[in-house]
């Protein structure tokens, strides 16, 4: 998955999630907390990955993960209109009340605010000192 889409959320919570992401994320998904202050969608298929990832470590590092990722994690099924109904939790967690940025990340998607998404500060140094460190 990859792009980069703004879209609006509804009074109510409702999102329309992008026809090129419901493609690639099928009509039920995962949608939990991300990284950031943002919310992660993960394909079923991804999340069994994650979660068996996650279920692999050591008692300690798997507890926290499946405290911080799977337990605020909600089946997501979408409508007839190609939405979702984001839990008000997960709205509240991210910071979501109007303008959002849908992002594609390869394996998921994430969702950010759009102030959020703009004060991510990635400046083009770090982004190279990253991609040397990673031998790109």
């Amino acid at each position: 998955m990859r792009g980069e889409y703004a879209h609006v959320i509804d009074d109510k919570g409702r999102l329309f999630i992008p026809s090129k992401f419901r493609t690639e994320l099928g009509c039920s998904f995962v949608l939990t907390k991300g990284l950031g202050k943002c919310l992660a969608a993960y394909p079923l298929s991804e999340w069994a990955l994650f979660e068996e990832k996650i279920k692999s470590l050591p008692t300690r590092k798997s507890r926290e993960l499946q405290l911080f990722f799977v337990a605020p994690s909600q089946d997501m099924e979408l409508d007839g209109q190609g939405r979702i109904l984001v839990p008000a939790k997960l709205r509240a967690y991210a910071g979501l009340d109007k303008n959002l940025v849908i992002v594609g990340m390869i394996d998921h998607l994430e969702i950010w605010s759009e102030e959020e998404w703009n004060a991510q500060n990635l400046t083009s140094d770090y982004i190279m000192d990253v991609m040397d460190e990673a031998g790109i």
